[in-house]
């Protein structure tokens, strides 16, 4: 069977814990989409990690860790963040990497840096890790497939026309020095050296596996509303951040899919540029980022501190539906036990009308919420181990959100750590 676990909302959403407790049951886990633009922190015996590009079953020995076709590929992050994970003691983990991924070149990188500081108050918040540029080759025709790694002289050759036209932009539009084709060359061919063990073939790989009926997840980064496609366009990732392109990113059927997890957190947060009608500001803001965590929010990849605000439920809901989520996961809801009342924001005031449904950008920026207060917690809710032990009042909290999220919430997680999680029947 495979499984899905997406974010519902900007990111940021605490998938990487959840990926990980799931993982811990699963055959094989999958990255199928993005890159090295963000991070899924996790904490568990060997300490707390950051991973980017490596799937979250690195840590189990016994499961296969995919790297699919559809995934940014940048060998030089891949590569050392293997080592450092091997290095603080954990047992190098079974990797899989698609001989169909496309490979994230140093000139993406350069080139997303310099368009973001030519676009100056206008740009797009990039973690300037060269996605924008990466997908823009990739369905231009010109990127590189790590296949093409195993043909030095056509590998060569395409270099050569990727910077015959690379060069015009980095001399006649950022006034940057010229690419050299040999020089990038050599470079990929000493990153094969590396990776060649690992390449294979990984949809082969996958649809074998769900037709012996192994366990599959499929990692997910970012979240709904950074989609290309369904996001708050333009300030939206360069890849689909939705289950349903699992199929694509995978290459595994898409009736194979058979569970959605949609991730959410007890408020809102995000990192980047982009409507978030929810935001707070201020004091509440300071407040709000200092308790969200053992670390606060901040970004797992840029540390920059991220934007939080009050549960949107509509823009929850939205993103629920979108990926076709079959359960939520609500995560660190501990983090608002200091807060003596909570506030939700259960729809939209746009034009002077109510709503409930999530507009399209041009409307989302005139929209302003519209907010349900609760009572606080009454008190710290780490550490206990039941749902049923919750104090009214949180229980509460999670039942108002479900029924506006129309999505049931199976599990809700009330500390950091693997163990920190809390099984809850659903609603009827």
């Amino acid at each position: 069977m495979v499984k899905a676990i997406v974010g519902a909302n900007w990111g940021d959403e605490g998938k990487g814990k959840i990926t990980d407790m799931f993982a811990e049951h699963a055959d094989i886990v999958v990255r199928f989409q993005g890159g090295a633009n963000a991070g899924h922190t996790i904490i568990n015996a060997y300490g707390k990690f950051a991973l980017h590009l490596l799937p979250s079953g690195v840590f189990h020995p016994n499961i296969t860790n995919v790297v699919a076709n559809g995934v940014a590929l940048d060998i030089i992050k891949l590569r050392k963040e293997y080592e450092e994970l091997v290095a603080r003691g954990v047992p190098a983990p079974k990797l899989l990497v698609s001989e169909r991924a496309q490979i994230l070149m140093p000139y993406h990188v350069q080139l997303d840096t310099l368009e973001e500081a030519r676009l100056a108050e206008k740009a797009y918040g990039s973690t300037k890790s060269g996605i924008a540029p990466f997908y823009s080759d990739k369905y231009a025709k010109t990127g590189i497939q790590v296949c093409e790694l195993f043909d030095e002289a056509a590998l060569l050759e395409h270099l050569q026309d990727v910077c015959s036209y690379k060069n015009m932009l980095m001399e006649h539009v950022y006034h940057q020095p010229p690419l050299c084709a040999r020089t990038l060359c050599a470079q990929l061919l000493e990153l094969k050296k590396w990776l060649a063990p690992m390449v294979g073939d990984t949809a082969g790989f996958l649809r074998e596996a769900v037709k012996q009926g192994k366990d599959i997840l499929l990692e997910g980064q970012l979240g709904s509303l950074r989609d290309a496609e369904h996001g708050i366009y333009p300030m939206v990732t360069s890849s689909s951040t939705v289950a349903g392109y699992g199929a694509v990113g995978a290459g595994v059927p898409p009736y194979a899919i058979r569970e959605i997890v949609a991730v959410t957190k007890a408020y809102s947060s995000a990192v980047g540029a982009g409507e978030f009608v929810s935001e707070l500001d201020g004091e509440e803001a300071v407040q709000l980022r200092e308790h969200g965590g053992d670390a606060g929010e901040y970004g797992a990849t840029t540390h920059r501190p991220r934007r939080v605000g009050w549960f949107d439920c509509v823009a929850t809901r939205y993103g629920c539906a979108v990926q076709g989520a079959t359960s939520a996961v609500l995560t660190a809801i501990d983090c608002l036990c200091y807060l003596d009342e909570l506030k939700v924001c259960v729809a939209y005031e746009i034009d002077g009308k109510i709503t409930r449904d999530f507009p399209v950008t041009p409307k989302l920026r005139r929209a302003k919420p519209v907010y349900k207060t609760l009572p606080g917690f009454g008190r710290n809710i780490r550490g206990i181990r039941s749902f049923d032990e919750l104090p009214q009042a949180a229980k509460d909290y999670v039942a108002l959100i479900e029924r506006e999220i129309e999505t049931p919430i199976t599990l809700v997680s009330n500390g950091p750590r693997r163990e920190e999680i809390l099984e809850r029947e659903p609603m009827r």
